[in-house]
């Protein structure tokens, strides 16, 4: 059984596709594998890019008697499956308009325009190229790889040629690519230059040329650019274009190689092969001599048809045609493979004896063409041996390509390097990639690629800013605002650092926050620390001093017993500094406020209820008061456990409501982290600050109206100045503490705490240390008792 296959040629004189096709038929039919017990027939027509010779061949081909006359069977049977075509979409509509009538598979491995997509239209219609979309997305990833923002596109007048414009200009919008000139160009006629050099400024700034290229379109476009380029534009060296050719550009490039002679880099995409050919400038004149001994030609008319054809019949193996294959016509040669393996796939399923196509059995009967669409469609689903191509639903061509980077030398040689690949079945963040070591052969041309740019690119720590009336690409740069930062070049916003974080002095980068708390290892928590211990040592001396002069008139006066619980309150006090100082917890934030305060309320209330005994004492001397009785311990007694009862209530209400916690503040110095505790309840923490203001108060108001009681040591008055230094400290406090942040709020309580404690010791226990110490003949109780006139 033999299909016959009929391969319209692209390009006039191209003889290298028909190499391709013929060598492609020949591996099937050597191979046991593809179509076991049948041969794979052809017949091979040009059209000359004409469209009479193009109808007059589809009639032949579908004729099957000697003259050219459809649906007249005589003679021979025509067992055409598939027509494989590379003529251009004008004469591939032509072909689909005749096979269409008969559901002849037609496969195309050329450019056709993108309405051939529509299956509506064209439901029999096969592309063996992919779609330009995909191509488009690897153009743009192409320009953003190499930072190239600023272009040209440049399309031939015809549909292919507006939808390439209307297609690719807003993705590359949508990826802040400019486009500063759009030009098209007539396909085949060269136009007459009537650009003025106005017009002809914005592509001084363009190194970067987009070119849609069409097979008989190529070297026009190319021509009218250099021309321009070249009138226009100097220097023009080093101009980069990236085109949508997916042949192999090595003859292309080498016969325009006077469009060459200034450095250019040359970009194009070809489909991934397993097949890597070797770019010599093979020609036509190398193939020659092989057609010579391969094929035998002659000319023949047909009487009937009058028409008279050249003929060929092979002589020699194909095998010795391989050399001449290049990855340009290895389109043509996959194109016959893939038809192949479905053709292989229909008879294999013959084989099953039941097959449903469109609602019919077959069974071992001949497989018709319009069967064939079926094995077309499904192509994907048992295609495993073509290099990853395959058709998919839709009957397009899903593959991968390789980047191709082309150069073409001062000697017209022309080379080309793999510099990348765009892998469609990839993820979407791998589908793209360059090969670092193919880059290196770029670099190694002595030739920087040439940048792009409407303008420079904003450092990292600025940011876009669009000019109005400009292009989105001619932007202006600005830094960022206070507290942010931009960490790449173009940023298009700029962004805040986490919160343990913080921009540096470039606002490039952010830089952790460094986390600070009133420590025992710095300074201040040192000099802090070391000022509690020293009060509180001597605030042990002193109270030493008291016990071991405990029967002696001084210490007797004024009850013994207050001085000790005011003592040891003030020792704790010093101590209780110590709770601030240090890494924040749980249970120091607990114990820091609630210890400080209750302390220093058992402080405060044994200075007031000293300072309300030297009161009764006086008042207890004159004849027939009755005010003797009150005074003793128990007085004195009642009043420090009551006034700091009040304060123990307070603290323990706090504690069950909000109780204070350790957090980390973000937010209050831009570089730090300040490790403190949140006081739960800020309500709670100044009731507790003002019930001592409160108990200092009246402390001070009825030691102030005693300090002039008659004696020759009242106590009054130095009850009087300490309590004036009490109020004094914490009355600065509040603003103080309010206007600090961090450690150093911390370091004012602590302050706050040392000072007023350290007032209250010095103040009425100092005069006290000087006369037991140093003028011991005055602590006598005659002394104290003398009045003073």
């Amino acid at each position: 059984m033999m299909p016959y296959m009929l391969p319209c040629r692209r390009r006039e004189t191209n003889l290298l596709d028909n190499l391709a096709f013929l060598f492609a038929i020949h591996e099937i039919n050597q191979d046991p594998r593809i179509l076991p017990n049948i041969t794979l027939g052809y017949n091979i027509f040009e059209n000359y890019y004409n469209a009479r010779i193009t109808y007059d061949a589809m009639a032949d081909l579908l004729s099957t008697g000697n003259a050219n006359i459809p649906n007249y069977r005589c003679g021979r049977q025509n067992d055409l499956l598939a027509v494989l075509e590379g003529a251009d979409s004008e004469l591939s509509v032509h072909i689909s308009n005749m096979l269409g009538i008969y559901k002849i598979p037609q496969v195309s491995y050329s450019f056709v325009s993108h309405d051939r997509n529509d299956k509506t239209q064209f439901p029999f219609f096969y592309r063996m190229l992919p779609k330009d979309e995909y191509q488009y997305t690897g153009i743009v990833k192409l320009l953003l790889h190499f930072r190239w923002t600023w272009v040209s596109l440049f399309a031939p007048e015809n549909d292919n040629g507006e939808k390439f414009l209307s297609a690719l200009t807003p993705i590359l919008a949508s990826n802040d690519i400019c486009v500063a000139v759009s030009q098209r160009f007539p396909e085949l006629i060269v136009p007459d230059l009537s650009m003025t050099l106005d017009s002809a400024l914005p592509w001084k700034e363009v190194n970067v040329f987009v070119y849609y290229a069409e097979i008989r379109s190529f070297y026009n476009g190319i021509y009218l650019i250099n021309i321009i380029l070249k009138l226009f534009i100097q220097p023009i060296d080093g101009k980069v274009w990236i085109t949508t050719a997916l042949w192999d550009l090595t003859s292309t490039l080498s016969d325009s190689k006077f469009l060459f002679q200034h450095s250019h880099w040359f970009f194009s995409f070809l489909i991934q092969t397993k097949y890597i050919p070797k770019h010599d400038n093979f020609k036509l004149s190398h193939v020659a001599p092989y057609l010579k001994k391969a094929f035998h030609c002659f000319f023949k008319k047909h009487v009937l048809s009058g028409k008279e054809r050249e003929r060929c019949e092979q002589k020699l193996p194909l095998d010795m045609l391989a050399p001449a294959l290049s990855q340009d016509n290895y389109n043509a040669y996959r194109s016959i493979h893939a038809l192949a393996h479905a053709l292989n796939a229909a008879y294999s399923s013959r084989f099953k004896r039941v097959m449903l196509v469109e609602g019919s059995k077959v069974g071992l009967q001949k497989l018709q063409a319009w069967q064939f669409h079926h094995f077309l469609r499904s192509f994907g689903s048992y295609n495993t041996s073509l290099d990853g191509v395959y058709l998919d639903g839709d009957g397009e061509l899903s593959a991968n390509f390789d980047i191709l980077n082309w150069v073409v030398w001062p000697n017209t040689s022309v080379a080309s390097q793999r510099i990348g690949s765009l892998e469609r079945q990839a993820f979407p963040d791998k589908s793209f990639s360059v090969d670092e070591d193919a880059a290196m052969w770029l670099r190694g041309l002595n030739r920087p690629l040439p940048p792009s740019r409407c303008t420079r690119s904003c450092p990292p720590g600025y940011v876009k800013v669009i000019q109005e009336g400009k292009p989105l690409c001619c932007y202006a740069c600005a830094l960022c605002p206070e507290g942010t930062i931009s960490a790449q070049e173009d940023a298009n916003h700029c962004t805040e650092c986490s919160e343990d974080q913080y921009p540096n002095k470039d606002q490039d980068q952010c830089v952790p926050k460094i986390i600070t708390f009133l420590s025992f290892n710095k300074y201040l928590g040192i000099l802090l620390a070391s000022v509690a211990i020293y009060l509180t040592f001597t605030t042990g001396f002193i109270l030493g001093i008291f016990i071991k002069y405990k029967e002696t008139p001084i210490v007797k006066a004024n009850n013994r017993d207050l001085s000790y619980i005011l003592l040891i309150s003030l020792l704790l006090s010093f101590l209780s500094s110590f709770l601030f100082i240090g890494r924040p917890r749980r249970a120091t934030c607990l114990l820091r406020q609630t210890a400080f305060s209750i302390i220093f309320s058992v402080a405060v209330s044994s200075v007031l209820a000293k300072t309300i005994t030297v009161v009764l004492a006086f008042l207890a001397t004159k004849p027939g008061n009755k005010v003797r009785r009150w005074l003793g311990k128990s007085l004195a007694n009642t009043i420090v456990i009551s006034c700091s009862s009040v304060q123990v209530v307070i603290c323990t209400i706090w504690l069950g409501m909000s109780p204070p916690f350790p957090e980390s503040d973000m937010h209050s110095q831009p570089r730090e982290i300040i490790l403190q505790c949140n006081e739960g309840s800020v309500a709670m923490f100044y009731t507790v600050l003002g019930y001592m203001g409160f108990l200092a108060a009246i402390c001070f108001t009825v030691a102030f109206l005693a300090r002039k009681l008659p004696g020759a040591f009242n106590e009054a008055k130095l009850i009087t100045f300490s309590m004036l230094v009490f109020c004094s400290v914490w009355v600065s406090f509040v603003p103080t503490y309010l206007s600090t942040k961090g450690k150093y709020m911390v370091a004012v309580q602590v302050f706050s705490i040392l000072a007023s404690s350290a007032g209250l010791l010095g103040c009425i226990f100092i005069p006290k240390c000087y006369i037991i110490i140093l003028r011991p003949d005055l602590n006598t109780k005659e002394h104290l008792t003398t009045k003073i006139k």
